[in-house]
């Protein structure tokens, strides 16, 4: 085995995401095998750090998982896979005594794991530690990695494209993937990393947007590069919206998470002074789906002018307030809100990505020697909406499974063949940077204005008349100069924009996510929106 190098490395599985689906991937790969993670800047740069609410699960006896099933099934408007489902939630139990013992500081409630309730949700079941469980996961997580001997962690990489039958030295034109072309950060070239078995989690695409909670880096890479490969992609149209994003011009994209609804707060109309979920969802208020809550909101900004809406939590003692959300606490104090006195201003704003790269149970795409686990992935779990705090859990388990699966294959898979090196010698230095920032703009803004909270035909061909026209002058300028990470992010950024406005194109009703003014009304049989290369 190669050690990496300036010229990259082979290992036994490559894993490309350092968040919960690729370190929890790893972890469980190590144990046999060596693995290395690389990772797009820094190792902790993805989503999973973000992540405040917490993950679901099972663990009080008044809650079953037949409940925790039929939750995620309606949130998700009857596109879920239910096989998926119960595979997810029934192993959710383990996934949380997992990262236990890993030392993730949780809640607790006396001797038991302290439950949270969030919107969707019939129960409280989300454990959680405070505000900023992702944080939390995140660092457990990887301080396990580090100290195992069988995995090696490579910040600084920007993936490419992924390494397939065609790029052998020996052309094969199979679609088996080999792993993947990565620009070093730090020395402006491109490595070859070449393993046996490939794991992408590489999070979502939620950057395609001009408002969103993602981290910067949300540029949809594992997506694009796994379509331009040759895998399928399903459901790329339900692009989850975060109702509450706080509105605030010093600071963007900080989210106020869903637990402060579940604890008792409130949606209020800043003209009319007055909740207004009563007049959307009567029954589940401020406790309904995200896709309800998101274009509720959306409607009252339209429909009054405003701004933003308020989400008000004040009613409850500022002590309780502190204690279960000290970190947004201080964020706002900082602003020069006190949200134990006054209401916080909030829009919507880009979540998550439902949608993704086709997978199985055993998070295995269509190209041999890839797998997927994680945001990058249409597992059959979210389907049209993601229940609150179902999405670490899929990371979790999805990433055992996907790493069990590579173990029980492990005597089929052969070792990588000699691949080609990166070829720069028809390409030089970018001498128009201002371009990537152009188009990296205009993409954002063209798909926040036509294929938002609520879409029509219309502006959906108008976005894809714009991707289109952008696709030729993204790739001559990718064809002409060196890779840099803002362009191949704005490359991948394009790729997810088209998938995402051409699945919204094919699916001819509403349906959770995906609402049309053209077509406002549900089919009666829920199908996926598979889109094949």
């Amino acid at each position: 085995m190669e050690t990496p190098s300036s010229a990259g490395g082979a290992f036994d599985v490559l894993v490309i995401g350092s968040g919960a689906a690729g370190l929890t991937a790893a972890l469980a790969l190590a144990e046999k095998v060596k693995v290395a993670v690389l990772a797009k800047g820094t190792l902790t740069g993805g989503s999973t750090a973000w992540a405040q609410g917490g993950i679901a699960a099972v663990l009080d006896a008044g809650d079953t998982f037949d409940e925790h099933i039929r939750d995620t099934m309606v949130a998700g408007a009857g596109l879920n896979r239910r096989e998926t489902v119960e595979f997810v939630i029934e192993r959710a139990p383990h996934a949380i005594q997992r990262l236990v013992e890993l030392g993730v500081p949780f809640n607790m409630e006396g001797e038991a794991l302290h439950l949270t309730r969030e919107g969707g949700h019939s129960h409280r079941r989300i454990v959680h530690v405070a505000d900023a469980t992702g944080w939390a996961v995140q660092q457990a997580l990887l301080q396990a990695a580090e100290a195992h001997p069988n995995i090696t962690l490579l910040a600084g990489r920007s993936c490419i494209d992924l390494i397939t039958g065609r790029h052998e030295q020996r052309y094969s034109g199979s679609g088996r993937v080999w792993g993947v072309y990565a620009l070093n950060e730090e020395t402006g070239r491109v490595e070859s990393f070449t393993a046996r078995a490939t794991v992408m989690a590489t999070g979502g695409a939620g950057r395609v947007y001009q408002f969103s909670t993602a981290p910067r880096g949300a540029t949809g890479d594992g997506i694009a590069m796994a379509w331009r490969a040759g895998a399928r992609v399903s459901n790329m149209e339900m692009m989850q919206f975060h109702p509450t994003c706080l509105y605030n011009l010093q600071v963007k994209n900080f989210l106020i998470t869903e637990a402060v609804r579940g604890e008792g707060g409130h949606l209020i109309n800043p003209r009319t002074g007055k909740r207004f979920m009563a007049f959307y969802d009567p029954e589940r208020l401020e406790l309904a789906p995200r896709d309800v809550v998101a274009r509720a909101i959306d409607s009252e900004i339209k429909r009054f002018g405003l701004d933003c809406v308020h989400l008000d939590i004040s009613h409850q003692p500022p002590e309780f307030v502190k204690s279960h959300f000290p970190n947004i606490y201080e964020k706002l104090i900082g602003l020069g809100i006190d949200m134990t006195r006054e209401p916080i201003p909030v829009v919507p704003a880009q979540h998550y990505t439902c949608g993704g790269i086709l997978v199985d149970l055993d998070g295995r795409t269509d190209l041999p020697g890839l797998y997927a686990a994680g945001e990058c992935t249409e597992s059959g779990l979210h389907g049209a909406n993601r229940l609150a705090s179902n999405s670490l859990l899929e990371c979790l388990v999805f990433g055992e499974a996907a790493a069990a699966d590579i173990m029980a294959r492990w005597e089929t898979f052969e070792a990588p063949p000699p691949v080609r090196v990166w070829d720069e010698s028809r390409v030089t230095d970018s001498d128009e940077e201002v371009v990537i920032k152009q188009n990296w703009t205009e993409i954002r803004r063209f798909m926040w204005n036509y294929v938002g909270i609520v879409r029509t035909t219309k502006r959906l061909e108008r976005a894809m008349h714009r991707i289109q026209m952008l696709n030729g002058e993204i790739e001559e300028y990718y064809r002409h100069f060196r890779v840099s990470t803002d362009l191949i992010e704005l490359r991948n950024l394009l790729q997810s924009a088209e998938l995402i406005v051409e699945s919204a194109l094919k699916r001819h009703e509403s349906r959770g996510l995906h609402y049309t003014l053209d077509y406002p009304a549900a089919d009666a049989e829920p199908m996926d929106t598979v889109l094949v290369p």
